[in-house]
């Protein structure tokens, strides 16, 4: 995809698709359930033989795992991309450029799960859009990419919906999810990307209704990223929204992807693709939108949480590789003083990351790919320093 603004997307998908198939047919096991990495070595996952962490299997079987969220109520939150779609909207709005577009969608499919600490998974709404990139082969399933809290209330972020993603009827937006499942949008983000546009937007494959990725709670405001337009947007819970920053206005093109949380914001990238190695890095965002360099020298980033401790950790999606490459995910953790450790290697096409109540780590594993539809996990990071 050469400069494609989000994850997947600006991937060489014949590239891509070749590694995957590599990675499933090196297996001695070809049958389906073999291809779906259910039963993870988990040796290959740590980094040194002191064993910064531990890591388990928490749940498998989700469909395109994103970002996470742990509930009040002590039940593990998940959002889900879903399976795509087949409608199509040719002709009744602008698409997304091929080989990218058009999209195909379906307004239901994108899913929020509900996973107990018992591992027992209940749908909370699968009555959110879901949307399949026109890739080669497969494509890239949009849905919901995050979910957030304030108070008790749920709040999803879709990334699936929208004319341009093949779904005339329900934009991309922040949704209240109500308790019997339904929904309300409360914030139509479709119409403020088209409405407010960035100053460097990425035209070779731009994204009409923009494909926002990671939200947060802040002091009862949700605040949502924005990878394709670059866009930093802050949203009250009765719909008001503002932008706190463009961040294509100084940093460019560089896909900023997700945010963390501690007086100030802390804000990942993906970088463009072909990805180079150390490209990526974190900068801190005040509430008023200054910006500033704050770790540099990582690797596409899409997962940030602190800890009790102040220490940083970061999800890499993949490193040392142009492209996505199974196995090739890590999470590094930042301590204050700006050291880096690897804690967690061996991870594959990892989404999303949040911090446990139990000062674990959670992340969406086989977050996309073809592995991803039934395939997605969450494994726990059990940190042992």
């Amino acid at each position: 995809m050469g400069k494609k603004g989000f994850l997947f997307k600006r991937i060489n998908w014949l590239l891509f698709f070749f590694m995957i198939c590599l990675f499933v047919s090196c297996k001695k096991d070809t049958s389906i359930e073999s291809q779906r990495p259910s039963n993870i070595d988990h040796s290959t996952l740590r980094n040194s033989t002191q064993a910064p962490a531990t890591v388990s299997t928490f749940y498998t079987g989700l469909n395109n795992p994103r970002g996470l969220e742990w509930g009040s109520d002590g039940n593990l939150y998940v959002a889900e991309g879903g399976t795509g779609g087949t409608d199509s909207t040719i002709g009744l709005c602008l698409q997304v450029p091929f080989p990218v577009g058009p999209y195909h969608g379906s307004p239901t499919g994108g899913r929020v799960s509900m996973i107990t600490p018992d591992h027992v998974r209940t749908t909370i709404t699968d009555q959110l859009p879901s949307s399949s990139a026109n890739e080669i082969i497969g494509g890239d399933v949009e849905g919901v990419a995050d979910v957030a809290f304030v108070g008790n209330t749920l709040y999803a972020l879709v990334a699936g919906g929208g004319c341009s993603h093949g779904v005339s009827t329900v934009p991309n937006g922040v949704v209240r999810v109500n308790s019997n499942g339904t929904w309300t949008m409360i914030a139509n983000l479709s119409d403020w990307f088209q409405s407010h546009p960035v100053q460097n937007p990425e035209e070779e494959d731009f994204e009409p209704d923009g494909t926002p990725y990671s939200l947060v709670n802040v002091q009862g405001d949700l605040y949502v990223l924005e990878p394709n337009h670059g866009d930093f947007l802050k949203i009250t819970t009765a719909g008001t929204i503002t932008r706190v920053v463009d961040i294509s206005a100084s940093q460019g093109h560089i896909v900023p992807t997700v945010m963390a949380y501690k007086g100030n914001f802390f804000i990942g990238n993906l970088g463009p693709f072909p990805a180079i190695p150390g490209s990526s890095k974190i900068m801190k965002v005040t509430p008023s939108g200054q910006i500033k360099d704050w770790v540099t020298g990582l690797n596409t980033v899409l997962g940030l949480a602190f800890d009790q401790r102040d220490r940083l950790y970061v999800l890499e999606s993949f490193v040392g590789a142009p492209f996505p490459t199974p196995g090739l995910g890590q999470i590094l953790r930042v301590d204050p003083s700006g050291a880096k450790e690897v804690i967690v290697t061996g991870l594959t096409f990892p989404t999303g990351m949040t911090m446990g109540s139990d000062g674990s780590l959670y992340v969406s594993n086989v977050g996309y790919s073809p592995l991803s539809t039934g395939g997605g996990q969450v494994l726990k990071i059990t940190l042992n320093n």
